[in-house]
């Protein structure tokens, strides 16, 4: 049994006292000072790891006034804050022991469009891509573009001064700044914009601290121009964080937000932005240049940059490879042909860019002359990806590189934390090979991608963190590639902020580091803004976080026996880099953490939640994989017990994880979109599993659990079932005793009459074995599903017909539970006696050649993927319906165009996790002479029986509205297809529209052709 948890840690009593005064100044926003929340915000995409006291969600900017205000009290100076957007740092820049601010939950909206002007007024925590989409109908974006778009916040870019792709051309996001609105400490307001002369002198004769900081900026320029232009790089990353070389603009303005920019929140809160936004480009040409060499990659930058592209974007073999066995690869294969003699170790993305065509295809015919003719390094061959979309898959690829670097066999994993250094991009190549050979010298791997335009190389040096001798090597590394980047004119942070790795501030500015901590004290004279990065006070007792001081999250990890480190790995390996963050209401990313905006709530929130319970339980003397005896004499056994527990109401940091749990609708979505394959639903039935060893199990479980084995009896008396399901007494009680609602109804339709029509016959090993070969190559074996067999057996029948229209012999698979539901729940034991025998039967039916078929596809993939993990199970493959259509259908698209379009709503399990199935259902109607489109929804929030439990009822309609809601109410589109049995329940349920399955449409389009 596992064992209960105290909550560990709580709050320090400064901490709690501050939080009540906080709540008693009249902060609207929410407090968490839960374990839960804390441990969630520990951890970002860094090696770090730092535990917060407590975390704050102001619901707008007189919040963060209050927040900034009481901290300023004397009695609150020990306090310390740090600002957080979308924590997808790679450098713990939002990482704190002292109190989160985090301003993405609430801060999130877009104030004001100007397109004329051509700027917008946002509030911090707008995400880069969701802007972007709101720009988009007018043709314009906001620049610069960054790997992690979906889910980067605008404060977090202004705090990091963020650049990304195509800076070379665009800048980075100091450059786009119009004008801030912070709030300092003590509270005060600084509106921040460029200021000639006589308006900055007015601004210094301010009171307060507003005037304080303009007076000490002033102060520095007028001072300190000589060691700032000598001490400052000519790059293009120039620096991020109190970049004093641009306090005064090309039009000679003063600019306070040359400072802000980049400070990482340890000058103030920036809590509002005006942005200038640029004309999308109309077009687009990626020219994919691959290499034998990453060397010659990045050689031939150099030449290939003088034809003055967008950007180049650059990525090694080891990236590559990565790339090629995630979910993305197959939208982008064919710009990148393998060839056995000559493999490719390197690959440059030109992109040429323009609003017209034809202009931007001359250049691109330019460029490609010079690929022929040059010879100074050898080119294995270029592709040409045309158009926003073409390119956009490309480029999402390389997105998915930061976190697709952490998705490698092992324990020996890249890591970052030398990975965004800057030089002159005329040196990039020769300070690779003496960065490579660094790295050769402590045997390590590593992987590199990044932008040669802008001489900028992420390098993740391959350790095993939890091993403490491979830890040590972060600081003789980091000491050795910032002195290396110093040599050849560069930074150790060109892009990715300073963070933990400030200690090295002192050291390149030199003489001009008393400067920045001028600046800094004017701000925040008793160093409570994120101290310990960038730099300090004058008077500071403190000194910056040394890279060997900060806390790893290995320290945590080596703590949790490396049994169960290996066997929780789909957890455990959780990176941080925030790809579960995504903003995008039709993508099917994590449903339950874009309804609720609680990280706890998301996969990388989950999997951090499990990591520390792994940890505490072993701590306890806990063995969480030894077995334990199952069966229903076990099950009284430990009743009382159980029972006990569930009673006494323990305090238990279990119930924190078990609510993060029962949030996850069980998608999958993750498992096949998180570029480390973190997978919620498997170690959340794990979880379920033990945490119900020691608290009992709500009723609401064992009738979900048993559905499958309930409803084929309850299936020959329908009305048995289906009048009191009917009746206003048995929801209510269903619900408040139970604890569900809106139950489906067993199906009335005589499916007896369907199998006379079409001489459906069950499948048996004898009759199969008396079939002669010509009709078993003409037959199917229909595997039969508890949802569509029984709550929609007219779906059910439809396959039926047309399979029999399309001149083939329909078996069923006698029924036999699946176990979806058993795995959902946490019943492992009893999912897995139950996969194991429908495993034998179905295997019992595969000898004879003729191919299985499931109609749902999340009850299918579950033969694929849940029974595939379970040792000694040999399951024969069952077929989605669009794989065996795609065969079987004969190619009539020839024939005449398309008579009818319709769009697809496809099930977010089968478009995340069988991608490349899914987009056989464009290819079945094409064969069919019909026209079908992907429709980009997320998930419709019903997931399984998810929307049918009580308490998930208000975010199962929260997250049905924004992406289906909006999509099934345009009039003017094609009629919209659903795959999954449960899109079409909630769709019913929740808009009283019947959708039809993609083989209704077929079958009605075969019965129309006779």
């Amino acid at each position: 049994m596992i064992a209960r948890i105290p909550t560990p840690a709580a709050p320090a009593a400064p901490y709690l006292a501050f939080l009540d005064a906080l709540r008693s100044a009249g902060f609207r926003g929410e407090i968490a000072r839960d374990h839960a929340s804390r441990t969630v915000l520990a951890t970002d995409n860094s090696i770090y790891q730092r535990l917060p006291q407590a975390a704050v969600f102001p619901l707008d900017a007189d919040d963060v006034a209050k927040v900034a205000a009481l901290m300023a009290e004397p009695r609150f100076r020990p306090i310390k804050l740090t600002p957080r957007g979308g924590g997808t740092g790679t450098n713990g820049q939002s990482l704190t022991d002292g109190v989160v601010v985090d301003l993405s939950r609430h801060m999130n909206r877009i104030l004001e469009i100007n397109v004329e002007e051509r700027w917008v007024r946002v509030q911090a925590g707008v995400v880069k891509d969701q802007l972007n989409a709101a720009l988009k109908p007018h043709g314009l974006f906001f620049a610069p573009e960054l790997s992690t778009s979906n889910r980067a916040t605008v404060g977090g870019m202004i705090n990091t001064d963020a650049s990304g792709q195509g800076s070379c051309t665009y800048g980075k996001t100091r450059d786009h700044v119009l004008e801030l609105h912070s709030v300092l400490l003590g509270g005060e307001r600084l509106h921040s914009q460029p200021l000639d002369d006589t308006t900055l002198d007015a601004a210094c004769a301010l009171p307060g601290r507003v005037g304080e900081v303009y007076r000490m900026a002033r102060e520095i320029e007028e001072t300190q121009g000589e060691l700032i232009e000598s001490t400052f790089p000519k790059l293009n990353r120039c620096l991020t964080g109190y970049d004093l070389a641009h306090l005064r603009d090309e039009e000679g303005r003063f600019n306070l937000n040359s400072v802000l920019c980049g400070a990482e929140g340890s000058l103030g809160y920036v809590v509002e932005a005006k942005l200038n936004v640029l004309p999308i480009p109309k077009y687009a040409v990626l020219v994919n240049v691959r290499y034998s060499s990453f060397m010659d990659a990045l050689r031939d930058a150099n030449a290939l940059m003088a034809h003055k592209p967008l950007s180049i974007e650059t990525m090694d073999s080891r990236v590559l490879m990565l790339a090629m066995q995630d979910i993305v690869w197959h939208s982008v294969a064919e710009y990148f042909p393998a060839d056995p003699e000559k493999p490719t170790l390197g690959i440059n993305l030109v992109e040429f860019c323009g609003d017209e065509p034809d202009e931007v295809n001359a250049r691109v015919a330019d460029f490609i002359i010079h690929l022929r003719q040059d010879t100074s390094v050898e080119r294995l061959g270029h592709t040409l990806a045309e158009g926003a979309a073409a390119v956009n898959r490309v480029y999402t690829m390389r997105k998915r590189s930061v976190g697709l670097l952490g998705n490698v066999e092992g324990e020996v994993r890249p890591q970052p934390f030398v990975e965004d250094t800057a030089v002159p991009p005329e040196q990039l190549a020769d300070y690779i090979a003496e960065f490579r050979a660094l790295l050769d010298g402590y045997g390590l791997t590593y992987g590199m991608f990044g932008h040669v335009d802008a001489g900028v190389l992420h390098v993740r040096p391959a350790l095993d963190m939890k091993d403490p001798a491979q830890a040590a090597l972060v600081k003789p590394i980091s000491d050795a590639v910032a002195a290396l980047t110093q040599r050849y004119g560069g930074l150790l942070w060109g892009e990715h902020g300073k963070g933990l790795r400030s200690e090295y501030v002192p050291a390149y500015f030199g003489e001009l580091y008393p400067a920045l901590q001028r600046l800094k004290g004017a701000f925040d004279p008793h160093n409570q803004l994120n101290p310990g990065k960038i730099c300090t006070p004058p008077d500071s007792t403190e000194g910056l976080i040394k890279v060997n001081e900060a806390p790893l999250r290995g320290e945590h990890d080596r703590q949790i026996d490396e049994r169960v480190w290996q066997s929780y790995g789909s957890a455990v390996h959780c990176n941080g880099n925030g790809a579960c963050y995504n903003f995008d209401p039709d993508d099917a990313m994590c449903p339950s953490w874009k309804a609720t905006r609680e990280r706890v709530q998301s996969p990388k929130g989950r999997a951090s939640l499990i990591r520390e319970w792994l940890r505490l339980q072993g701590l306890a003397g806990v063995d969480v994989l030894a077995p334990v005896a199952a069966g229903p004499l076990q099950f009284l056994r430990t009743l009382p017990a159980r029972w006990r527990n569930s009673r006494q109401g323990e305090d238990d940091f279990s119930h924190q994880v078990y609510d993060a749990m029962a949030g996850c609708l069980a998608c999958k979505s993750c498992a096949g979109q998180c570029p480390i394959k973190v997978n919620v639903p498997e170690f959340r039935s794990r979880f379920l599993e033990l945490y119900h060893r020691r608290y009992l199990r709500p009723l609401r479980d064992y009738l979900i659990g048993s559905l499958e084995f309930s409803l084929p009896l309850l299936a020959h008396l329908p009305w048995l079932y289906n009048a009191p399901m009917g009746s206003r007494l048995v929801s209510t009680l269903l619900a408040e005793r139970l604890g569900m609602v809106d139950s489906p109804t067993i199906s009335d339709f005589d499916f007896r009459a369907t199998c006379r029509r079409f001489a459906v016959q069950t499948a048996t090993p004898k009759r199969l074995a008396a079939m002669d070969e010509s009709l078993r190559a003409r037959s199917l074996i229909l595997v039969q599903d508890a949802f569509t067999r029984y709550f929609e057996t007219p779906l059910f029948a439809a396959f039926i017909e047309l399979a029999s229209r399309l001149g083939y012999q329909v078996l069923l698979a006698p029924y036999s539970a699946n176990g979806k539901p058993l795995h959902v729940q946490g019943f492992l034991g009893a999912f897995a006696r139950t996969a194991r025998r429908n495993a034998r039967r179905l295997q019992a039916l595969a000898g004879f050649g003729i191919p299985l078929v499931g109609l749902d596809p999340a009850m299918t993939l579950v033969y694929r993927q849940e029974y595939a993990k379970l040792e000694g199970l040999d399951c024969p493959p069952v077929l989605l319906p669009q794989e065996w259509l795609a065969k079987a259908l004969p190619n009539t698209a020839a024939e005449e165009a398309p008579t009818a379009h319709y769009r697809l709503l496809a099930h977010c399990t089968e478009k995340t996790n069988a991608t490349a199935a899914t987009a056989l259902w464009g290819q079945v109607f094409r064969q069919a002479g019909l026209h079908l489109t992907a429709q980009a929804t997320g998930c419709c929030g019903m997931s399984g029986t998810y929307g049918h439990e009580a308490r998930n009822m208000q975010s199962s309609r929260a997250i049905f509205a924004q992406s289906w809601e909006p999509a099934l109410a345009r009039e003017d589109a094609a009629e919209a297809l659903a795959t999954g049995y449960s899109c079409r329940s909630q769709t019913q349920r929740l808009r009283q529209q019947r959708l039809r399955h993609p083989i209704e449409a077929l079958l009605e389009h075969c019965r129309a052709r006779g």
